[in-house]
C-alpha cells in the first residue's frame, strides 16, 4: 500500500487515504508506551506527522510503515479514483 493523503487527528489518530483508494483510521495510541514514540504523548507534536508514501514520520525519529498501517487500520470507506484523459 501507498499513502496517498495523510492526516493527523484528535487522539492519536491518523487519517489515510491508500493508493487505491481505501480510506481508513489509524490509531498510533497503542504505541505511545514505546520509547521511540514518547514524544508524540504530546498533541502537538504528533500533530507534525510527514507522508513518506510507504512509512509515516515524525521529527523525532518515530516512524510507521505503511504495512504496518495496512495491517491495523479500520477501513471505513473509498474514494472514486479520478481517470485522467
Amino acid at each position: 500500500m501507498r499513502i496517498m493523503e495523510l492526516q493527523a487527528q484528535p487522539n492519536w489518530v491518523l487519517s489515510v487515504v491508500a493508493d487505491d483508494g481505501r480510506v481508513g483510521r489509524f490509531d498510533v495510541s497503542p504505541y505511545l508506551q514505546y520509547e521511540a514514540f514518547e514524544v508524540l504523548r504530546d498533541q502537538n507534536e504528533f500533530m507534525k506527522v510527514v507522508n513518506g508514501g510507504y512509512f509515516v514520520e515524525w521529527d523525532c525519529g518515530a516512524d510507521v510503515s505503511a504495512d504496518t498501517i495496512e495491517a491495523r487500520w479500520q477501513v471505513v470507506g473509498k474514494v472514486a479514483r479520478q481517470t485522467t484523459a
